[in-house]
């Protein structure tokens, strides 16, 4: 998850990821009901019932080319939001220190169930749902998506298994 603007470095780095994976890595990203269930199965969530959380996956899925085309022809974004309890499983988001959650604040989700764009205010839950969802062809061919994806397999310990 980039939660600040990206250096040089940073992008040689997922450039260099990008050569040494592309070629390795297939499409077989899952959906934004398939997410949703995987989040669903695993910690307990608060439905928000909220326009205003909503419109921020849905113009996320707007504003953005990529997003925007991975939906249906003919679709408008179909948001969910809610946010991830402190209890249970979800407490081990709120327990690491995490750059992306501040003290005392609610773990915001959003998932488009058309396009399948994501959004998770915990860089732990972000890489976690990054390595679940997989990539699509499109994906593969931008290398920020390919180092992100990479980044997030390596975070869980999944490499191997997902190149094998």
């Amino acid at each position: 998850m980039l939660t600040h603007q990206p250096t040089n470095e940073m992008i040689e780095q997922w450039k260099t990821l990008y050569e040494q994976y592309k070629d390795r890595l297939r499409p077989g990203r899952k959906s934004g009901p398939h997410l949703l269930r995987y989040i669903a199965e695993r910690y307990p969530l608060r439905r928000l019932h909220d326009e205003q959380a909503e419109l921020v996956v849905t113009e996320n899925v707007l504003r953005n080319d990529c997003w925007r085309e991975k939906l249906p022809q003919g679709r408008q974004p179909l948001p969910i939001a809610f946010v991830i309890e402190n209890v249970g499983a979800g407490k081990k988001f709120f327990a690491q220190p995490d750059p992306a959650v501040f003290d005392g604040n609610e773990i915001f989700v959003g998932i488009d169930l058309e396009s399948g764009y994501f959004y998770a205010g915990s860089s732990l839950l972000w890489d976690e749902l990054c390595a679940f969802q997989g990539l699509d062809e499109c994906d593969l061919r931008n290398f920020f998506c390919v180092a992100q994806y990479i980044l997030a397999l390596e975070r869980f310990d999944l490499l191997y298994d997902t190149l094998r």
